[in-house]
């Protein structure tokens, strides 16, 4: 179902020729970065060319040289190496998650209308709303109409934007689509939000221990996997012919480093990681950016609206963070604090150690541990 709601809104010359001089001052900016981040490259490069060719290439300090001499070299080439690989990894998370917070992309240099996925709570509500605050039109997708009509109204009211809503559930598969290329037809869309996604259970559980496997199996693939590259063909070709576009696809940490006890939703995830990396490849040289933003811990209802801390980002918090790394990063945690708990996961929690027995079967006593004391704490709820 289908619904469109409209506000007339007006706009000065003097205003969007103000925007056009913001954007272009931007875009100076952003090349300018650009052009320093390439001269480090091609200097570090050159420096180790040059030392590899003086030091290792020369006959007469090969003829002389010991064994242990040959090692300590090499060893601290290795070291450079390192250090100059670590000084280049800050760089980039300065960038993205420091400058990115001073010089952020006009998004509606993309186009007028921005289409969220998931788009009633959560992160997707976010999306919705902070894309409105930046000066967009909004399209909202999901499967309540109360709940739409409800956002809808809200974007309306706090920032004047028009609104689109339309009902789907995703997890029906692929008959729904039809209809959202029907809701989107003769719109300018300039941002996807591939935002709309499930679990299928609120603790860790062995595959065989999901509740009713054989219906969530196919829900899951339908919600988290096959609405990624169905949303994306539709919007993509308007993107291509205008030589302009982004696709956000929100995927998880999950997606990155396996996740036992979470297979099904850790390897949807992972599809969605990929396939981001992949169009990104293919469609940048078109003018089309796809990000792949995988964050931690996000007070969501998937989450059970857990508290917000310095670990767990609200909702719009996380949102405003990631859309400021937009033109920084084509893969992005999403904010700084998710970015560094990333890096300490990937040093004390390497995949191997995440994979092992003795882990998994801790997840799963932990797991069983929460679940017995949420229902203790209903039982109480009842009893009050």
């Amino acid at each position: 179902m289908t619904a469109a709601r409209t506000h007339t809104h007006t706009h000065t010359h003097t205003h969007t020729h103000t925007q056009r001089e913001g954007w272009s001052s931007e875009g100076g900016a952003l090349h300018v970065r650009a052009v320093i981040s390439s001269d480090i490259k091609l200097g570090l490069t050159t420096f180790l060319n040059a030392c590899y060719e003086a030091v290792l290439l020369s006959p007469e300090l090969c003829c002389k040289m010991s064994f242990t001499d040959a090692l300590t070299i090499v060893g601290g080439f290795v070291v450079v190496f390192h250090l100059l690989r670590l000084a280049w990894r800050c760089w980039c998370g300065f960038r993205e998650y420091i400058l990115s917070e001073r010089w952020q992309v006009d998004l509606r240099t993309y186009g007028q209308w921005a289409v969220v996925t998931g788009a009633t709570s959560g992160i997707g509500k976010a999306y919705a709303t902070e894309l409105a605050r930046r000066g967009l039109d909004v399209v909202l997708v999901g499967r309540c109409h109360d709940k739409l009509q409800m956002v809808a109204k809200e974007i309306e009211d706090q920032y004047g934007r028009k609104t689109r809503t339309i009902q789907v559930d995703f997890t029906d598969g692929h008959s729904i689509y039809p209809a959202i290329a029907k809701g989107l037809q003769g719109l300018e869309i300039g941002i996807l939000v591939n935002n709309v996604g499930m679990t299928y259970s609120d603790h860790f559980a062995y595959f065989l221990e999901i509740p009713n496997i054989e219906q969530k199996i196919t829900q899951v693939i339908n919600c988290n996997m096959l609405s990624v590259p169905q949303m994306t063909r539709l919007v993509l070709p308007g993107m291509v012919e205008r030589g302009m576009g982004l696709i956000i696809n929100i995927s998880s940490e999950a997606g990155i480093h396996p996740q036992p006890l979470l297979s099904l939703y850790s390897a949807t995830k992972a599809f969605v990681t990929h396939l981001s990396h992949c169009l990104h490849a293919e469609y940048k040289s078109k003018g089309i950016t796809v990000q792949c933003v995988s964050p931690l811990l996000v007070s969501t209802n998937m989450t059970h609206n857990m508290p917000v801390n310095s670990f767990v980002k609200s909702a719009p918090g996380f949102v405003r963070d990631a859309l400021n790394t937009v033109g920084y990063s084509s893969h992005t945690s999403g904010c700084l604090s998710h970015a560094l708990q990333d890096a300490a996961i990937s040093i004390l929690l390497p995949d191997w150690l995440r994979m092992s027995t003795p882990v998994i079967k801790k997840l799963s006593k932990l797991a069983e541990v929460s679940e017995y004391q949420r229902k203790m704490e209903r039982q109480r709820e009842k009893e009050e």
